[in-house]
């Protein structure tokens, strides 16, 4: 620490957020009641080279760090930049890339998204066998850990594997902030080479790549004071020296303290790009049913669900399919115009694995559908399946999750921006059949590691007393008197669609490949 700016020390410290999402990062700058006082927000842009593949410019997380903290700070008056005190971040998971010793990215990074690597996911079951990889990562095997996808990308750029050095979004970003790369233990996880048990790098897990543990980031308690911004990243954001940064978590995990989420008895489902439902253990434990995370509190853990397509999904039917250049003002029409349309849709149900599926299935080779279509249905009727879809989904999981534990979730925290569809908001409480509570914050990933700062930086003692300070429940969404529909819907329709229909998906994905349509890890094979 010698050498290090020592902070001022402020009546009114101010909390920098850095959410760096999927599409777009933003910056929000909080009071110590966890109010937002300055924000702003930059695009990121994804790319899609071929079919399954997800990338992005790695560069363009720091591009769009910088833009969205100066637009913050400018809205802040200048004499509270001097209370600008803490910085931690929350971020996309499993979206890795791969740099040299400068931090240069080699290539595109990967996104979560990316499917291509289906190949070295039977790979992997087959080298080290699909109970041990559970055990060892807290998570079935599928696409979405970044594991597989460095095994897919050194596969086809072998050039990549000696001179790598190996970035999660918050790695990365902590090289660009203070010169040093450090992930936490809730941010690396995701990746699926962490020993969940001992809380290192695993050796048999990297030895699938190649790599070893020196090319990674250094692990850390989240929490973990990271240091100072270096000079030139404090004049790139328009920010003091003083400011210290924390290291942060993946998204839900910060979500889910942002919420409020701390104990047993209260989960929460934060609807974004991908639909994420969460609740807290202190024991480490797996199961298909959910993946098993550490949680953005030391000592716990996070089990959870993840429906890859949630609003990705919903703007697949606005963008793709409708061809609607607003999306905003379209789906404003199509909520109003769903909201009178009754449970179903007039014989309609979605099943809502657009991205495949991954609980409790761990299936990539599947696919969404509409089920009942006719010529009766308008984007409207659409619309309305969808929200239905992913709420049946959630309830799936839910009910799997509860089996697997043998406890049960009393009530549902909402977070994300599909939470500011009230409609939506209500198909949840009747289909779930518990109160649901809208989070005051929608922004629950940047409010949650704003609470973790202001706990690290000594702020609050607490967890407990910094969430009932910064943490606020908005709209209560009680299940209706007249929700009998839903669960029949559930109960005779939507729970048993999986089984009758996979095995014609997984027929409809050998064709295209059989046809030579690229499918995810057909292209060069791993050796035996």
């Amino acid at each position: 620490m010698i050498g290090w700016p020592s902070a001022p020390v402020s009546d009114n410290p101010l909390l920098v957020a850095i959410d760096a999402s999927t599409t777009s990062l933003r910056a929000m700058v909080f009071d110590v009641r966890g109010r937002v006082v300055a924000s702003g927000r930059a695009p990121l842009r994804v790319e899609t080279p071929e079919p399954h593949g997800y990338e992005q410019d790695a560069d363009s997380w720091w591009q769009a760090t910088v833009l969205a903290v100066n637009r913050a700070v400018d809205e802040l008056p200048a004499k509270r930049h001097a209370d600008l005190t803490t910085l931690a971040i929350a971020h996309q998971r499993e979206t890795i890339v791969v740099t040299d010793a400068k931090g240069n990215p080699l290539g595109p990074a990967l996104l979560w998204m990316d499917s291509r690597s289906s190949a070295d996911v039977a790979y992997a079951e087959r080298k080290l066998g699909a109970v041990r990889l559970h055990a060892l990562s807290g998570k079935p095997a599928c696409t979405t850990p970044s594991l597989y996808k460095l095994m897919y990308l050194f596969r086809t750029h072998p050039e990549f594997r000696d001179v790598a050095c190996v970035h999660d979004v918050h790695s990365f970003l902590s090289l660009k902030l203070t010169g040093r790369s450090v992930s936490s233990f809730a941010s690396a996880d995701p990746t699926g080479l962490v020993d969940m048990r001992q809380k290192r790098w695993s050796e048999s897990l990297l030895s699938l790549i190649g790599v070893e543990p020196h090319q990674l980031p250094e692990l850390v308690e989240v929490g973990y004071m990271i240091g100072p911004l270096t000079r030139s990243a404090a004049q790139a954001l328009g920010m003091p020296e003083h400011v210290l940064v924390y290291a942060g978590s993946g998204d839900a995990q910060a979500a889910g303290l942002g919420a409020g989420i701390i104990g047993k008895g209260r989960g929460f489902l934060d609807l974004g790009t991908a639909v994420t439902c969460s609740t807290l253990t202190d024991t480490y434990q797996i199961d298909h049913a959910f993946r098993t995370m550490h949680a953005a509190i030391p000592g716990k853990y996070s089990l959870e669900t993840t429906l890859r397509g949630g609003m990705q999904t919903l703007y697949w039917l606005i963008e793709t399919l409708l061809r609607s250049p607003g999306r905003a003002a379209t789906m404003l029409e199509l909520e109003t115009k769903a909201a009178f349309l009754p449970v179903a849709s007039e014989g309609l149900v979605s099943i809502p694995y657009w991205s495949g599926v991954m609980n409790p299935y761990w299936n990539d080779q599947v696919g969404g559908a509409f089920f009942g279509l006719h010529s009766g249905h308008r984007p409207e009727h659409l619309y309305r399946a969808l929200l239905e879809g992913i709420a049946f989904e959630e309830r799936l999981h839910l009910e799997g999750m509860e089996a697997s534990t043998g406890r049960s979730t009393q009530e549902i925290v909402l977070t994300g921006g599909g939470s500011r569809s009230t409609l939506w908001c209500q198909i949840f409480a009747d289909v779930l059949g518990r109160p649901i509570h809208r989070a005051e914050t929608l922004d629950a990933a940047s409010l949650g590691v704003a609470i973790l700062s202001a706990v690290a930086h000594g702020i609050y003692p607490s967890f407990e007393h910094a969430t009932t300070e910064m943490s606020r429940l908005g709209t209560t969404f009680e299940p209706g008197p007249d929700r009998e529909p839903f669960e029949r819907v559930y109960r005779d329709v939507y729970r048993g669609l999986y089984r009758d229909v996979k095995t014609r998906m997984e027929a409809l994905a050998r064709l295209r490949v059989a046809e030579g349509t690229p499918s995810p890890g057909s292209v060069r094979p791993p050796p035996e």
